[in-house]
C-alpha cells in the first residue's frame, strides 16, 4: 500500500499495524525519520531512544505499535534521563518508569524520546537555557508555548500523533493552542501519579497527552486505570470517553464565555475573535450562550498560583540537594527560577495554607457557577504566540535579578509590590488557564482559528469536575467543523 505516515493519528496507526496492512517497525523507522529531518531546526526532542529495548507490546493494546515522545517533566523512564530542563540535573537517571509511563506503556506505544521543557516547567514558553529553546512548526521565529512546548511542537510537525504532556497552570492548553492541536486537561486525579508522589504542585498538575485529534486523547483517558498513588481521586465515570467524543451533542447547552481577562490586562483582538467565532457556531448549533465571566477574584488567584510556584520551586531546590548531596546555587539554575526559590524561602506555612484555601474556595464557587452553566468559554491565551526571545528578561530586570538573587534577599523581595508585578507580568500574556488547575476541573483548547499571520489561536472550555465526557463531546463535534485548524497545513508537517 501507498502509506503516508502524518496522515494518520494514533488511533489510525495502529488500525493499520493490527490489519498487517503496514509493520510497527516501519511506522517507527518513519517516525524516526521525521524526527531526524526536522528536529534540528525545532529542537523538540532532547534524548533520543532510538535502541532502547521496549517490551514488545505490538500484539496488544489500543495504540500497539504507535511511536510516541513522552515529555522530560514527571515522565520518568527507567535507565534514561530526567533533567527537567536544568543543568543541576544533567546527569540524574531515573531508576523507575513513573506511573504514567507505565500506564502507557501498556497501551502498547513505543517511545522514541523526550521532549524539551522550561526550567523545571515553569514558563509558558519552552526556552531553557541547558537545552535550548523549541520552535514553533507554523513559524520557528515564534514559540510553541510552554511548558509542553516540545511535545507539542513534535506532534504539530508530523513527527508522531501523540506526546506525553502534563498541565499545572495551562501547560498542555498554552503550547495546544500555540500549536493548534487538541488538548485537554483532566480533572484533578483522573490520571496516574505515583509511584513515588501522590501529588504534583498540590494537586494542581495532572498527565496526559497532546494530540492531533480528539479520539486520540479519549482513547488515552479510557486507558488509564487506578493509581493508588494518588492523593486524590476523580468523580467516577462508568462510560467510554471513546465513544464520547464520537457522540453528537443533541441537547441545547447552556454556555458561559468571556474574552476579558481575570488580571483585567489587554487581551489581542485575534484571541477575542477566535472566541466570538466559536460562539456565534456554537449558536447555530443550538446552544444558548451567554456573555459573564465566572465569579472569581482574577488577581487574588493569579497570587495565589505564584504562591504555588514559590514554594513548589523551594521544595524543587530541597528535592534537588538530596539528589546531587551539596546545596544548590544561584549558579545552577537560571536566574528566574533562582529567585522563585528564594521567595519559596521566604513563605510561612500559614501564607502557604491560606492560600491552598482558597483554592477550594474557587472550586466550590466554580461548582455553584456549573448549576447555572453547562460550560465556561474563554479564550486560551490572551496573546497569539510571542518571538522566541521575546519575554526575556529587560537589562534593567536582569540587574534586579542578579542584586537580589547574588544577596539571598527573599524575603525583603517579598514584603515589596514585586510578587504582584511578577504574577501580571507572568501571567498577563495567558491568564486564563490557571483556573482550572487550582479548582481541580477539566479544561480543553480547541484549535479554532488562525490569526491574520497565520498562527492558531486556541479558544478554551471548562465543565464541572468529572466531566470530561461532555468536553469531549463537544471537542468531537467541532472537529467536524470548518471552524478546526488542520494542523497539517503548518510548513513543518
Amino acid at each position: 500500500m501507498v502509506f503516508d505516515y502524518k496522515q494518520y493519528d494514533g488511533l489510525g496507526l495502529a488500525q493499520l499495524i493490527q490489519k498487517k496492512e503496514v509493520s510497527a517497525e516501519e511506522v517507527r523507522e518513519m517516525a524516526i525519520r521525521e524526527i531526524e529531518q526536522k528536529n534540528g531546526v525545532l529542537n523538540a526532542v532532547i534524548h533520543k531512544i532510538y535502541d532502547h529495548p521496549q517490551e514488545d507490546n505490538q500484539a496488544t493494546g489500543i495504540f500497539a505499535g504507535v511511536p510516541v515522545l513522552t515529555k522530560n517533566m514527571l515522565q520518568e523512564i527507567k535507565g534514561q534521563p530526567m533533567t527537567e530542563g536544568s543543568k543541576v540535573l544533567a546527569n540524574f537517571i531515573a531508576d523507575e518508569d513513573s506511573e504514567f509511563v507505565r500506564q502507557i506503556k501498556a497501551s502498547g506505544i513505543t517511545i522514541l524520546g523526550q521532549t524539551n521543557v522550561p526550567e523545571f516547567a515553569l514558563m509558558g514558553v519552552t526556552e531553557p537555557a541547558h537545552n535550548g529553546p523549541s520552535r514553533n512548526p507554523w513559524n520557528p521565529e515564534y514559540t510553541p508555548g510552554g511548558s509542553s512546548g516540545g511535545s507539542a511542537a513534535a506532534v504539530a510537525s508530523g513527527m508522531v500523533p501523540i506526546a506525553g504532556a502534563n498541565d499545572g497552570g495551562g501547560s498542555i492548553r498554552i503550547p495546544g493552542a500555540f500549536c493548534g492541536l487538541f488538548g485537554l486537561k483532566p480533572t484533578r486525579g483522573r490520571t496516574p501519579i505515583g509511584p513515588n508522589r501522590g501529588r504534583s504542585w498540590q494537586g494542581a498538575s495532572v498527565d496526559h497527552i497532546l494530540s492531533r485529534s480528539v479520539r486520540d486523547s479519549a482513547a488515552m483517558l479510557d486507558h488509564y486505570e487506578f493509581d493508588r498513588a494518588s492523593a486524590f481521586i476523580a468523580p467516577p465515570f462508568n462510560g467510554s470517553y471513546l465513544s464520547a467524543s464520537q457522540t453528537p451533542i443533541t441537547r441545547p447547552l447552556k454556555i458561559a464565555f468571556t474574552t476579558d481577562s481575570p488580571l483585567g490586562t489587554s487581551v489581542h483582538q485575534e484571541c477575542k475573535d477566535a472566541v466570538d467565532q466559536s460562539i456565534k457556531l456554537l449558536e447555530s448549533m443550538g446552544h444558548h450562550v451567554v456573555e459573564k465571566e465566572a465569579p472569581i477574584d482574577g488577581k487574588k488567584l493569579a497570587n495565589s498560583y505564584f504562591m504555588l510556584y514559590f514554594a513548589e520551586v523551594a521544595a524543587t531546590f530541597t528535592a534537588i540537594e538530596e539528589v546531587i548531596g551539596r546545596k544548590v546555587t544561584s549558579k545552577d539554575v537560571e536566574p528566574t527560577t533562582w529567585i522563585l526559590g528564594l521567595l519559596g524561602k521566604a513563605v510561612s506555612a500559614g501564607e502557604f495554607l491560606t492560600s491552598l484555601k482558597y483554592w477550594d474556595k474557587v472550586a466550590i464557587q466554580m461548582e455553584e457557577f456549573h448549576d447555572d452553566y453547562d460550560l465556561y468559554i474563554t479564550p486560551t491565551t490572551a496573546f497569539p504566540p510571542s518571538k522566541i526571545g521575546e519575554l526575556d528578561p529587560t537589562s534593567m530586570e536582569k540587574m534586579l535579578i542578579r542584586a537580589v538573587g547574588g544577596l539571598g534577599l527573599g524575603g525583603i523581595l517579598k514584603k515589596t509590590d514585586f510578587v504582584d508585578q511578577l504574577a501580571n507580568k507572568s501571567l498577563e500574556r495567558t491568564p486564563f488557564t490557571q483556573l482550572a488547575n487550582l479548582t481541580g476541573q477539566p479544561a480543553m483548547t480547541l484549535p479554532l482559528h488562525l490569526t491574520k499571520d497565520g498562527l492558531p489561536c486556541g479558544v478554551q472550555v471548562m465543565a464541572r469536575r468529572g466531566r470530561e465526557d461532555l468536553l469531549l463531546q463537544l471537542a468531537g463535534q467541532m472537529e467536524q467543523t470548518d471552524r478546526w485548524v488542520d494542523v497539517r497545513e503548518n510548513p513543518f508537517y
